[in-house]
């Protein structure tokens, strides 16, 4: 066929502009298939009036049973797309006339515009559109321009596969070298040139996460868990739970989310940390070892014992078991008794000194100790020791010296363990004498120490 180098010339051509100008957004398509070219019903003169007997393809229509037609087209946006077609066939029948066997070549260019931008929405197997246009026919050596419009459909078997079929009137601008007529074509049709880098159908342009394999559902993006949140607004895309709780589980149901749930299997308050608290105590159920009875948290959630009864908690009460004040940290208070007093004075007076000194005479500390036993034994008593001397000396030094002997008798019973807040000391010098000061036993008699209670 004379004009089959011109096909393949603007074959290659069309294909180096696909691979030059290709976008990785936007899909390209090919299309390829028989076409049929008839003059008939175009309205010229000795043919037949407009679409008369459009569809008469044993009579009017020139069809090569081969593939015939190649079309390149680019979508650009906003349901238009451009391509470049090819085409040749043999002519044999010009109307009702025979023209014998004539070659035919055509070249043109088109925009497409979809119609499911306004119509049919929903319907993304069936895509119809209109076409405008135009190119170049030649049929043998006669050649002229024409303007294209027409339409057609495909039906989409899937993203990348589908049927092309449409049908296009040619006006040609020079009616003495080539008549009107139209262009019917049908074949298969590829669609391709969208990038999807993680191979989950999802074109980058319009994949979310497209570096992730994910779902459609979801434009793109995984959801790992399957809770139907996708993984970008799951707090816990790795485990299902539940959309109020941005994708995280919540086993007891409390409302708290497992993740935020310090018992997340015993179900709780919010205040709480999703922890139950029967007894209201502010120890939760999971740390209260008396969970119906309320309690501190320093005892484990149970209220302190008061074994006693004396209203004193064991925690306080230095005597658990003996009813006492709280005043004497729960211990009973012990009164001192009339014997014991007998004891105090008796060993009191056993108490000498050395004559004008403060020093006690041998054998005095021993009588200190038993004193001390005494002070320990009734703890809830003070003590008031006094000093005196006998008349020798002057005023002025038996009371210094009065002073320093109940002084050193409070401090020998302070180092003993007798705290000192329980005791005080004041001398009265040659005051209150119990014996004669004109004989020596009255005189040592004289010089003394008495220890009485101060309370």
């Amino acid at each position: 066929m004379k004009h089959l180098r011109k096909v393949l010339f603007v074959l290659v051509l069309f294909a180096g502009f696909s691979m030059s100008a290709q976008d990785e957004n936007n899909p390209w398509s090919v299309d390829f298939g028989a076409n049929a070219v008839d003059f008939y019903p175009t309205n010229v003169a000795g043919q037949g009036n407009w679409f008369d007997e459009y569809f008469n393809i044993g009579d009017h229509y020139n069809i090569i049973p081969s593939i015939s037609r190649v079309r390149v087209g680019r979508y650009v946006g906003d349901g238009f797309s451009l391509g470049v077609a090819a085409s040749l066939n043999r002519i044999d029948k010009i109307g009702d006339a025979t023209a014998g066997d004539l070659s035919y070549f055509a070249a043109d260019l088109d925009i497409r515009y979809a119609l499911n931008n306004v119509f049919f929405k929903k319907a993304k197997w069936f895509d119809p559109y209109v076409s405008i246009g135009g190119g170049y026919t030649f049929i043998d050596d006669l050649g002229a321009g024409t303007f294209n419009g027409g339409g057609g459909f495909n039906v989409w078997f899937n993203d990348f596969v589908g049927i092309n079929v449409q049908s296009i009137y040619k006006h040609s601008f020079d009616e003495a070298r080539q008549l009107p007529h139209f262009q019917h074509a049908v074949g298969v049709i590829l669609r391709f040139g969208g990038k999807d880098t993680d191979g989950d159908g999802v074109y980058d342009k319009n994949d979310e996460c497209p570096e992730v394999f994910g779902l459609e559902a979801f434009n793109g993006c995984p959801d790992t868990d399957g809770d139907g949140i996708k993984d970008g607004d799951d707090a816990c895309p790795e485990v299902a739970g539940l959309a109020a709780l941005n994708g995280c589980p919540d086993a007891d149901g409390d409302g708290i989310a497992d993740k935020d749930d310090q018992c997340p299997n015993d179900k709780g308050t919010a205040a709480n940390h999703g922890c139950p608290d029967a007894d209201g105590d502010g120890v939760y159920d999971k740390d209260d070892a008396c969970k119906d009875v309320a309690g501190p948290a320093e005892n484990k959630g149970c209220p302190w014992p008061d074994t006693d009864g004396d209203g004193v908690l064991d925690k306080d009460d230095n005597c658990v078991n003996e009813a006492g004040p709280a005043s004497n940290q729960g211990c009973p208070e012990k009164v001192i008794t009339e014997e014991a007093k007998a004891k105090l004075d008796e060993f009191a007076k056993a108490i000498y000194f050395n004559s004008g000194k403060s020093t006690f005479r041998v054998g005095v500390t021993e009588k200190l100790d038993l004193i001390a036993d005494i002070m320990k034994e009734y703890k809830d008593s003070d003590f008031r020791i006094e000093g005196y001397t006998d008349s020798v000396g002057s005023l002025k030094l038996n009371q210094a010296l009065s002073e320093k002997r109940a002084q050193a008798v409070l401090d020998y019973l302070t180092g003993k363990g007798i705290d000192s807040s329980r005791l005080t000391s004041k001398g009265f010098g040659e005051e209150n004498p119990i014996a004669s000061n004109k004989t020596r036993a009255g005189r040592a008699k004289n010089r003394r120490v008495e220890i009485k209670l101060a309370n």
